[in-house]
């Protein structure tokens, strides 16, 4: 049995990571570099700080080639986050098929939390965009941790916001170093794979439960929070 869930965002609860890659590969093309898959399994699951450094790095490495290095780091993280956010108002980030009430459900028989890569800016501007914000007790962006996934950082910050010891929460991930980090932290880990980007099965055998259906998984994480305080 466990106390509490704690939940990933992109994928997990929101139509999101090709956006990323979309906007990775955007910024790599106006630096005159080529972004493709192996660049994108490199960078999912890292925070912030961490992707646009090696997004950087990427850009820089290809002045020979005819590309043009970019800006600091902190510029390429602020330039594709902008365009998350502009993503985000004109309406090209949805809540998946029944995450609505997953997210509802869950919160009504125990607390939740947020353990995310995106960046705080995202992840607020997403939940109030989808009126969802109130029902979390504690969101935690990896950008606020010493490290991104698959180290376990993010989600230890998630379960010590909430008051409750790791192994007595569920976590609710889509990605292969998502379900590591997640795995990690020694709590239940449950899996949503993302279809468009599969998780390693090494990553999914940490899975107690898996299931493309977020109605499934509502009912897995339900049957599983301790009910004896109700």
């Amino acid at each position: 049995m466990a106390d509490a869930v704690v939940f990933d965002m992109d994928g997990v609860l929101v139509e999101s990571e090709h956006l990323w890659e979309e906007l990775w590969t955007a910024y790599a093309a106006a630096h005159g570099r080529s972004w493709g898959p192996d660049q994108t399994r490199d960078v999912q699951g890292m925070s912030a700080p961490e992707w646009a450094a090696y997004l950087t790095r990427f850009c820089e490495a290809g002045g020979s080639e005819g590309g043009s290095g970019g800006g600091s780091a902190a510029d390429t993280e602020r330039t594709v986050v902008d365009g998350m956010v502009q993503a985000l108002t004109d309406g090209r980030i949805e809540l998946l098929p029944g995450a609505r009430e997953m997210i509802t459900a869950t919160a009504e028989r125990g607390p939740i939390a947020l353990a995310s890569s995106a960046p705080r800016r995202v992840i607020d501007a997403v939940l109030v965009h989808h009126a969802v914000d109130h029902h979390f007790k504690a969101t935690v962006s990896s950008a606020e941790v010493p490290r991104g996934k698959p180290s376990p950082d993010v989600y230890l910050a998630a379960a010590s916001a909430l008051g409750v010891a790791p192994e007595r929460c569920l976590a609710v991930e889509d990605s292969s170093n998502g379900l590591r980090a997640a795995a990690a932290a020694g709590m239940t880990v449950v899996a949503i794979p993302n279809p468009q980007y599969p998780p390693a099965e090494d990553a999914l055998a940490a899975a107690a439960f898996r299931s493309p259906d977020h109605g499934a998984v509502r009912d897995f994480l339900l049957s599983k929070l301790d009910t004896r305080g109700e």
